[in-house]
């Protein structure tokens, strides 16, 4: 729960400003606008007769050669100069019927202002006497209104109001400028704001959520300062004659614009509801694929011939397909998908993806391949092309393999579906199942006896840790060289992961088995001269009464 002091800082902070501009915008946008139209509502066609920046009625016909344009500008000019002479009351003005010419002249004085005609009745749709009433008391409202705003007080009053606005501006920038949400968003970052999740998966991280709403506080920020300095220009202009025509030309851009999203917003919303059903199905049906899934992997539910380590990956598969077909079925009530530019960068963007990912697509497919044929799993040791080591991540598109050094090789998966996978984990670490067999050569010449060699290599296996005594280590002879004898030595292991320690440790209590029999772990090659050398066969295998033959010289 948010403290008192929270709350009071956050209204300070951030609501304030918000509640200044939006009392500018109803003192400044709604009078202009509705002064603005007032005096245009009788007739929206034909030429205007304008005072200062007022429009005040429209005349649409022609009296004999005079157009309707040259009347409203003639018009229009006589009854500015009328206003602007405050010497001339408006107690002055009156309506004279002119029976000569059946028309009929609203005149200030003795000057005439406006005249009318029954073509001009018979436009608005009004009687004679009717229309020149109605044009009467406008030109009475409009001159009263153009003296006030011309007058030395409206204009000091003018003066004192931008002031106020100024002042007013000021300081809600300073506010905007010293709020407190960055840091109130660092205090409530490990408490209040979670990860953005979508479906189920994490799409930002917390600290990626920090750094997307400071993004959007600096926006409104930002908005909000060239929003009220609008406001201010707005509003400063409306408070003078001369520029209050730019000040209603400024409001009518806000309310076009507001009239044309409010518009688009109510023309939306069928479409708007379609999508929040389409969201809802998508998000429900993925909460119950994931449950049978995630039941699935845990082995509460059992299908037979499927594996639980197929599970997640086919979770994802399955999450994939189905936000695939909620985007299809979503594009047609997305803003802008029929308009044909939307349509033109669909194309591309398909096109695109169709040329510059045939790589990619391919060790997607490669990587659901090998989920499926269960080649390896998450920390199996294997062997691909030239790389040993252990499965630490496997991905649609790669399989990262760490080394016995510590390195981190990332294979693509196309690479790794058309290499043979030597997997030495499977099976090791399951008591039903055969264990790893570690094997090496040692090379001996023929005057050791196997059965000294085999009992020498087999003695250093049992003497090895994580070499098992059942099954038994075994010897093999190999090959019989020209020079000596290749013995094979197999021993048995569950502990694949250590395989590079156990050869270590192997070969060193070869060394050390091999020195106490006395056997000398060389390859010998032989330049055997008979008369006189011993044989090279076992002494076991020689009469007790052998000797080495001497030197036999002859003298020519």
């Amino acid at each position: 729960m948010l403290s008192y002091h929270e709350i009071k800082n956050w209204f300070r902070n951030a609501l304030i400003p918000c509640l200044f501009a939006l009392i500018i915008v109803v003192a400044t946008v709604s009078p202009a606008y509705s002064q603005g139209n007032t005096s245009a509502l009788n007739q929206q066609t034909g030429a205007p007769v304008i005072l200062g920046n007022e429009t005040l009625f429209y005349i649409q016909a022609g009296i004999d050669s005079f157009p309707p344009e040259f009347r409203a500008q003639v018009v229009s000019t006589r009854i500015t100069s009328f206003a602007k002479n405050t010497e001339v009351g408006l107690d002055t003005l009156q309506i004279i019927l002119n029976e000569a010419a059946a028309t009929v002249d609203i005149q200030a004085g003795e000057k005439l202002l406006v005249t009318i005609a029954d073509v001009d009745a018979v436009s608005a749709g009004q009687s004679l006497q009717g229309l020149a009433n109605q044009y009467l008391q406008t030109i009475k409202d409009s001159v009263t209104q153009y003296r006030i705003s011309y007058s030395i007080q409206r204009l000091l009053q003018g003066v004192i109001y931008t002031l106020i606005a100024t002042i007013v501006l000021v300081a809600s920038l300073v506010v905007v400028k010293k709020s407190a949400i960055y840091r109130q968003l660092l205090r409530w970052h490990e408490t209040r704001i979670p990860a953005l999740r979508l479906f189920g998966s994490e799409i930002l991280s917390k600290h990626r959520v920090i750094d997307l709403i400071s993004e959007i506080v600096i926006f409104i920020r930002v908005a909000l300062v060239l929003g009220l300095l609008y406001l201010y220009i707005n509003l400063v202009l409306s408070f003078f004659p001369w520029t209050k025509g730019f000040a209603r030309i400024l409001s009518g851009y806000i309310w076009t614009a507001i009239d044309t999203l409010g518009n688009g917003l109510i023309a939306y919303l069928p479409n708007l509801f379609f999508l929040s059903i389409i969201w809802l199905l998508t998000s429900y049906s993925l909460k119950v694929i994931r449950f049978v899934f995630t039941e699935i992997e845990q082995g509460y539910i059992t299908v037979r011939g499927f594996y639980r380590e197929w599970a997640k990956p086919t979770y994802k598969l399955v999450q994939y397909l189905v936000l695939a077909f909620a985007a299809t079925v979503a594009f047609p009530y997305l803003p802008g998908s029929q308009t044909p530019a939307f349509q033109a960068i669909s194309v591309f963007l398909g096109l695109l993806i169709s040329f510059g990912s045939s790589s990619a697509i391919a060790n997607i497919f490669a990587g659901i391949i090998l989920t499926y044929i269960r080649a390896f799993m998450i920390g199996d040791r294997v062997k691909i092309t030239d790389t040993v080591g252990d499965v630490v991540e496997k991905t649609l598109f790669v399989t990262r393999i760490r080394t016995i050094k510590g390195v981190v090789i990332t294979i693509p998966n196309s690479i790794v579906l058309g290499s043979h996978v030597d997997n030495y984990s499977t099976g090791a670490s399951d008591p039903d199942s055969p264990p790893l067999t570690l094997h090496t050569t040692v090379t001996l010449g023929y005057d050791v006896p196997w059965r000294q060699v085999y009992a020498a290599l087999t003695e250093a296996a049992l003497a090895t840790s994580e070499i098992l005594k059942d099954p038994a280590p075994f010897v093999l002879q190999t090959s019989l060289n020209d020079f000596y004898v290749s013995y094979e030595l197999n021993a048995f292991t569950r502990n694949p992961g250590m395989m590079a320690k156990v050869y270590s440790e192997l070969h060193e209590n070869i060394q050390d088995k091999c020195n106490e029999a006395q056997i000398e772990i060389l390859s010998p090659h032989y330049r055997a001269v008979r008369d006189g050398n011993q044989t090279t066969i076992p002494m076991d295998y020689l009469h007790p009464d052998y000797k080495a033959p001497g030197f036999r010289v002859e003298q020519e």
